[in-house]
């Protein structure tokens, strides 16, 4: 298995970037130099992070989300430090 997280990952089952033993594995992501755990999708190549707009939720009961540009680092948290 490799150490590096896939450059697109979502954590709605439904999306075709759902990736359950990347998730499993726990995905860390740091957003514009800040390390972030609300992150809905990621993509790294396009620089965007998809987050939730409050507790706000769409008629099927899914987290309503705001599309926010810039750096997007991610990493797996049980991958060894790496120095």
């Amino acid at each position: 298995m490799t150490d590096t997280p896939p450059d697109r990952l979502s954590n709605d089952p439904r999306s075709p970037f759902y990736d359950e033993s990347a998730l499993e594995r726990g995905v860390g992501i740091r957003f514009n130099g800040a390390e972030r755990t609300n992150i809905e999708e990621y993509c790294i190549s396009e620089g965007w992070v998809r987050l939730p707009v409050g507790k706000s939720l769409d008629r099927r009961g899914n987290p309503m989300t705001v599309k926010a540009k810039g750096k997007v680092e991610a990493w797996f948290r049980d991958a060894p430090p790496t120095e």
